[in-house]
This record gives structure tokens, C-alpha cells and sequence, in this order.
């Protein structure tokens, strides 16, 4: 098999350890981040039941329909590869039996599985955080988690994003809403796309997110359900932006900001940048109450997020991988075995060490150089007779130190 034949999957890349060293970078400022607001994690598998989204999603959804990667194992079960993390969240609550056990404060961290047509920061194969709040009722939580997020792209020196939030309203005053969309909409059917054509019955909502920039035109003056909000739903936008602004977070309201999917309700937010082109979204999330309950438990308010590593790590620039402590040259057969001793040392002290293995002096120090460890450190025969080794760091003299000196002086 040739190099050319030994291709990856269209849309799926290797995490090669610069990428890592990225994600990881995102995924400690998280950990940090999140343990100050007592939220914990959870592992979730991968693999889950077609219908635990055909039923959270929806059959009708692109989602289940061209983008989820399913099939039918030797057992005859129908599985697939997790498209997102919320449904997996519920399923694992209800499962648990948590329903009675107080509110739950969860985030999750892993690959996420679309067949969809990969773009910038968006792939096949993608490593997403995602936070879920079970039994989170107000406006509270909700400020309370865009808090969060704040603090999480602050703690990555993310400055060039803007929270955009609107509220989707409830059962309760969406279907008037919806209904005065619809005659908008067919009113201006003709400047439409054919993919909002054929939104405009079955979720006209999405309509006012279309990206192509005819339907943006034709939907300038299009109704928005912020105006259209009971009083409930009211009540809480104002407290949720009360809050930011009592919390000095700055954000405006995006009236176009939609979920295409019924269970959601009132917050929806997303951190955005100008960034990343028209793909601009690399935070988002909202307010969910009635998922617990579709998916069989009792009514159970709910609140969360998501973000893409790959898209966030993006804007971090460029992430080293760890470099080492020490490159460790063993100059001839005869000092082999000291030189792995003295390994095991350095090792054992918590320092990071390459043993450059065997060589001529030129490969070797050509090897250590290619390393770029903060030290090198030399053991040679007439190192061996002294009891040292000789160390010398990036740009500095070299010194003959025994090798706990040698750790003393890497620490310091």
C-alpha cells in the first residue's frame, strides 16, 4: 500500500500533538473554570441508540436524516455514532434514576459524529465540551451559565467574540408568533430560497437564521418573537439581562438567533467572532425544558451549552507541544547503562527526559538539538569517572554537576 493509498477519512483528522496540545490547552482552562461553578463531569459513550435522537431531534431533522452516521450491529440493534451530547446527558439522568436527586450540574468532553460538508472549523469527527444544568428554573442559572462561558474565554485571552441572546418564547406564546411568520413568509415566498420554501410549514423559525444573503434581505422587516413574548417569558428576558448587566457582561440582542428544534425554549445564546468567516459561532447554546419529558421523565427545566475544540483552538493561535526538560546524550557503549540509570532519575524527580539512544556524537547531539529541550545533559566516560553529568541549558555554559545538583538546577 502506497502513501497516497493510506488516506484518512474526508473530514476527519488526526490529533496530531500540536492539535492536542491545543484542545488540552482548552479543555484545563474548562476543568478550572467549570470547578468554580461546582459543575462536574461526566463520560459518556459514544455509541447510542438511532432512537434516542430519532425521538430528541426529531425523524424530520438533518440531522438523523443525512448527517448521523448509523447502522445495525451483529445483535440487530440500531445504533450510531453520537451526533451531539445533550440527548446522551438526558438519557444518562433518566437512567440514573436522578430525576428526584436535586439539580445536576454536568459537562462532558469528547468526539461528536456529522456527515456534513466540512468547512472551516467544522468537521465529520469534532471535539466538543458541553455543559448541561438539570432542574435549572430561572433566569439565575441562565445568567449564571453565560457566566460561565464568559469566564472560560476569558481565561483563554479570547477577546474578539460578542453574546448575542434572544428568547424563544414558550408554548404558550409561540404559536401565535408562529403563525403571524407564516403569513410573513409566504408574503415573500417568491425572494426566498428553496430550502426556507420548504421551511416556511414545517419550522419557519429556522427561515430567520438563513445565511444566503436574498432571504437575509427579504427578512429585514420580518416579526420577532422577542416582541411577542408573554408576559412569563418577559419576566425572564429582562431578569437574564438584568443579570449580564449587573455581572458587567456585555452582549446585544439578536432577534435572529433560532433553534430548530420545539424543545427549546426562551434563553438562546451564542459567544460569536468575526473571526472565523461566516461561521462565526464558537459557543452556543440554551434553555431546553421540555427534552426531559419527551424523552419519558417529568418535567424537568434544563439548561446548557456547547463549543467545538477544533474551532475555539482556531483563536488560541499557535499551542506548543510539551517540550522536554532534558535531552539526555550518552557518549559510547559504556555508558549506556548509567545513562538509562540517570534517566530513571531525572524521571523520577517528575522531569521530562528523551534519552537520545545510540549514535555518533554528531547524530546524536543533531538529535537532541531536534528535541528542543530546555537542557541538555552529557554522560560521557570522563563524566562516568567524575560521578556527573555535564548539563547545559538552551543558550547557556555548561556546567559538570552530579545529578542531583543537575535536578536542583533544571527546577530552578
Amino acid at each position: 500500500m502506497t502513501t497516497q493509498q493510506l488516506r484518512s477519512i474526508r473530514g476527519v483528522h488526526d490529533g496530531l500533538p500540536h492539535d492536542v496540545a491545543a484542545w488540552q490547552r482548552v479543555e484545563q482552562a474548562a476543568r478550572r473554570v467549570f470547578a468554580r461553578y461546582a459543575v462536574g463531569e461526566v463520560r459518556l459513550p459514544i455509541l447510542e441508540p438511532t432512537e434516542l435522537f430519532v425521538r430528541s431531534i426529531g425523524e424530520e431533522t438533518d440531522i438523523v436524516t443525512k448527517e448521523m452516521y448509523r447502522f445495525v450491529d451483529t445483535g440487530g440493534d440500531d445504533l450510531c455514532l453520537r451526533p451531539e451530547g445533550t440527548a446522551g446527558a438526558v438519557r444518562a439522568y433518566l437512567q440514573a434514576g436522578l430525576t428526584r436527586a436535586g439539580a445536576q450540574r454536568w459537562f462532558y468532553v469528547g468526539p461528536m459524529f456529522r456527515r456534513e460538508r466540512p468547512q472551516k472549523g467544522r468537521l465529520r469527527q469534532f471535539q466538543q465540551i458541553g455543559v448541561e444544568l438539570f432542574g435549572a428554573a430561572g433566569p439565575i442559572e441562565d445568567i449564571e451559565l453565560l457566566a460561565m462561558a464568559n469566564d472560560l474565554l476569558a481565561e483563554l485571552a479570547i477577546a474578539d467574540v460578542t453574546l448575542e441572546i434572544n428568547s424563544l418564547g414558550c408554548p404558550e406564546c409561540r404559536p401565535a408568533f408562529r403563525d403571524k411568520l407564516i403569513a410573513f413568509l409566504r408574503q415573500r415566498e417568491a425572494q426566498l430560497c428553496d430550502t426556507c420554501r420548504v421551511r416556511i410549514e414545517r419550522n419557519p423559525m429556522r427561515v430567520l437564521d438563513c445565511k444566503i444573503e436574498s432571504c437575509k434581505a427579504a427578512l429585514l422587516d420580518a416579526p420577532e418573537m422577542v416582541s411577542h413574548l408573554c408576559g412569563g417569558c418577559d419576566d425572564h428576558f429582562t431578569a437574564l439581562r438584568s443579570g449580564l448587566d449587573a455581572l458587567a457582561i456585555p452582549y446585544r440582542v439578536d432577534a435572529r438567533i433560532v433553534r430548530g428544534l420545539d424543545y427549546y425554549n426562551r434563553t438562546a445564546f451564542e459567544f460569536v467572532t468575526e473571526s472565523l468567516g461566516s461561521q462565526g459561532t464558537v459557543l452556543a447554546g440554551g434553555r431546553y425544558d421540555s427534552l426531559i419529558e419527551s424523552l419519558g421523565g417529568p418535567a424537568t427545566p434544563a439548561v446548557g451549552f456547547a463549543l467545538g475544540m477544533e474551532r475555539l483552538a482556531m483563536m488560541l493561535g499557535e499551542t506548543a507541544a510539551a517540550r522536554p526538560d532534558v535531552a539526555l546524550v550518552a557518549m559510547g557503549g559504556s555508558v549506556q547503562g548509567e545513562a538509562l540509570r540517570t534517566a530513571a532519575r531525572l524521571r523520577a524527580a517528575g522531569l521530562c527526559v528523551v534519552h537520545c539512544g545510540e549514535g555518533s556524537p554528531k547524530a546524536l547531539f543533531k538529535r537532541a538539538e531536534r528535541e528542543n529541550p530546555r537542557f541538555t545533559a552529557v554522560l560521557g566516560e570522563d563524566e562516568l569517572a567524575k560521578g556527573v553529568v555535564s548539563l547545559r541549558a538552551e543558550g547557556g555554559e555548561k556546567r559538570e554537576l552530579t545529578v542531583e545538583a543537575a535536578i536542583a538546577a533544571i527546577r530552578a
